[in-house]
Parts: structure tokens; C-alpha cells; sequence
């Protein structure tokens, strides 16, 4: 398993030091992770020379993380060895008029490809990686589908992003970037592994209830019978000019699901008042307040349970909430955390959220650790 990084502003420079540090004999797949300050045509035409022949898979992101640190404007990306690993790839486009029979049908796709590949399936274990438009409102869905499908595999994902802009997020895959597209990966591997997520929030006893909301859109436009602004404001007691992206980024709110918490973040403030929500929110949820821990230390305490599991990880796959990156980058902690992910090899992407098993999350850090060889 190889991650790399390139600071490179050159994006043709920048392919080829990626290309450099993540290639080797048996390359089964390279994943990559890519700045919208980049020209994406010239990155997908570079990708395409000097990884010809290569399965190889993408997004557009806010932010990087690979062996540089956390950054953004980079490139980063991991690639899987075909000695340890069997991957396949495969994309639904339009997800606008997604149904789940089409997340199905990818899977079961995927599978029968996988299965003929994979000769010794005593000794491999699969899981699941997925990719995602994050402006295409159809994470849940997706997600949701692509689980039924796969069963007890477990999946786990990111939504592409835009640097905060919310304008255009892509997908690559097959040769192109793609928007409103989903790219999953399927992989077999001898070595052992554990996905993982954390959360530095807890929920608590000040609660709100909405009121008004629009599902599909993500938008909700009454708290408490209030102003969507005002009743969100009114929640952690302060004037609704208060709200923007770094209130919210220290600020979420939680539901409860089953018996965990999940945040429920905020993208942004309509003119009229109204709220838009990165996850699903409909009418009658019960929003709590929550509180904020230590995300540094959680992070550590995420990593040692990863560390008493599976040893020292011989690589992470990281996708880590576009508002965690930007309390990280807020409270000065760039280079605290991106040494952290180094220590642990991670190589991933700020998102505009998580998938985990099925369900579409929040202001997390959820991700992939596989074992080093010797461990298999």
C-alpha cells in the first residue's frame, strides 16, 4: 500500500509526483484526491497517460490529507498492491433520477466481477469505498441502496467537494470527471482491516424540534415554529447574525438514531432565513444541541482503537467533514492534525460528508485502517 501527496501548482507536475510515489510492480488500484484549483481536464488527460492501463478512481475535494499533511490546493491518493488486493469499479450516472434498483444492480455487478477475479476466498475479506457528487442530495439514497445491496459488507464513503464553494463537485472515473455521478469500489484483501468513524460532539439537553422543512432540498425553514435562523440561534442562545460557517463548524446539532448520535450540519443561511442542511432533515426531527470536545485528542483515541485492533495500520483511508477541516484550520491545528494522520499513513479527503454502512453523516472522521502484511 503506497499514499503520496503533491503541492505541485502545475497540475501535469503534480499527476506525475503523485504518479511517482504511488506506482510500483503490482498496482491493483490508484484512488486520488484532487483541489478544484487544479484545470480537472488537464489532471484527467494526465491521469490517463501516466496511469494508462491502471484501474483508477477519483474526487474533487476541500481539502487533502496524504503524507505532506492536511492541506489545501493539493493532490493526494493512495494505490492498492494486486499481491494483497482484488479491486473493481464501477458508476451510476444521473443520480438525480436515482432508484435503488440502479445502486443494486451496480453492486451485484461489481460482485460478479470481483468473484471471478478472487481465487482463494478462504483467505480474503471485502468492503466497500464510495465516491459521491456532494451537491447531488443523494447521499442517503445512495448509500442506503448500495448497502441493501452489498449486505454484510461493510461500505464506507465521502462526498466529492468544491473548496467550500458549493458550485461544482466531481466524481472521476473510467478516463473523465463526472457530476452528478457516484463511483463505488469493490476490494478483496488477505490483510485485516476495521472501518471506523468518530465523532467530537455529544448532544445535550437543550432540544428543538422542526417544524417546516423540505426533505428533498435538505432545506428547513422552521425551528420551533420560528424562523429557521432565529430558532437554531435561539437553541444555543445567540443572536442569529451570529450564524455562519464557523458557528456551525463549532456548533452542530445532533440526532439520535437508534441508540448512537449524529450530527446534523449546516451548509448555509438563506436570505430568507432559511436553513440548508449537508445531511437529511425532514419535519418532526428532534434537534439537540451538542457539545464540543476535544477533536484532536478524539482523533488520537480513534487511532488507538484502531492501533489495539489491528496493530500499527499499514494505511488509512480518511474522509474527514469539511467543517472539521475548518475548526482544524480555526484553531490552528493544521499541522497538530496532519501529523497525526502522517503517523498512521492516511491518505484521503475533506468532504462534504460521510457514508458509513449505509448511512449519510456529519462532521465526521470516518475511515478505512488496514493491518501491515505481516498481520495478515
Amino acid at each position: 500500500m503506497r499514499t503520496g501527496q503533491s503541492k505541485a501548482r502545475d497540475p501535469v507536475v503534480a499527476v506525475r509526483e503523485l504518479h511517482g510515489q504511488l506506482t510500483g510492480p503490482e498496482t491493483e488500484l490508484v484512488v486520488f484526491f484532487c483541489s478544484v484549483d487544479y484545470d480537472l481536464d488537464v489532471i484527467a488527460g494526465e491521469m490517463n497517460r501516466v496511469f494508462a492501463g491502471m484501474t483508477v478512481v477519483g474526487c474533487t475535494t476541500a481539502g487533502e490529507i496524504g503524507p505532506l499533511g492536511y492541506l489545501e490546493g493539493s493532490l493526494s491518493g493512495f494505490s492498492l498492491p494486486s499481491g494483497s488486493f482484488t479491486a473493481v469499479a464501477g458508476r451510476v450516472d444521473d443520480l438525480r433520477h436515482f432508484t435503488p434498483r440502479q445502486g443494486e444492480a451496480l453492486v451485484h455487478a461489481l460482485l460478479g466481477r470481483l468473484e471471478a477475479r478472487v481465487l482463494d476466498e478462504a483467505e480474503r475479506s471485502t468492503f466497500a469505498f464510495l465516491m459521491i457528487d456532494g451537491l447531488s442530495n443523494r447521499e442517503e439514497s445512495v448509500a442506503r441502496a448500495f448497502q441493501h445491496a452489498l449486505g454484510r459488507i461493510p461500505s464506507v464513503g465521502g462526498s466529492a467537494g468544491d473548496a467550500g464553494r458549493f458550485a461544482h463537485t466531481h466524481v472521476f472515473s473510467e478516463g473523465s470527471f463526472h457530476e452528478d455521478s457516484a463511483v463505488l469500489v469493490l476490494a478483496a484483501t488477505s490483510l485485516p482491516f476495521i472501518t471506523f468513524s468518530t465523532l467530537h460532539f455529544a448532544g445535550t439537553d437543550r432540544r428543538a424540534v422542526v417544524t417546516e422543512a423540505d426533505p428533498e432540498t435538505r432545506t428547513v425553514f422552521e425551528i420551533d415554529a420560528l424562523p429557521a435562523a432565529e430558532g437554531y440561534a435561539r437553541l444555543f442562545g445567540v443572536d442569529p447574525v451570529e450564524l455562519g460557517p464557523s458557528f456551525f463548524a463549532a456548533r452542530p446539532v445532533v440526532v439520535r438514531i437508534g441508540s448512537g448520535e449524529y450530527a446534523r450540519a449546516v451548509q448555509n443561511v438563506g436570505a430568507d432565513g432559511s436553513l440548508t442542511f449537508f445531511c437529511a432533515i425532514e419535519n418532526g426531527v428532534v434537534l439537540r444541541a451538542a457539545h464540543r470536545e476535544d477533536l484532536v485528542a478524539d482523533l488520537k483515541d480513534a487511532f488507538e482503537r484502531v492501533r489495539h485492533k489491528l496493530g500499527q495500520p499499514g494505511m488509512v483511508v480518511a474522509c474527514d467533514c469539511i467543517l472539521r477541516n475548518l475548526e482544524i484550520e480555526q484553531a490552528g491545528l493544521k499541522e497538530q492534525v496532519g501529523e497525526v494522520f502522517r503517523r498512521h499513513n492516511a491518505a484521503g479527503f475533506a468532504t462534504y460528508g460521510e457514508q458509513l454502512h449505509g448511512l449519510h453523516v456529519n462532521q465526521t472522521f470516518t475511515g478505512i485502517a488496514f493491518g501491515r502484511p505481516e498481520a495478515g
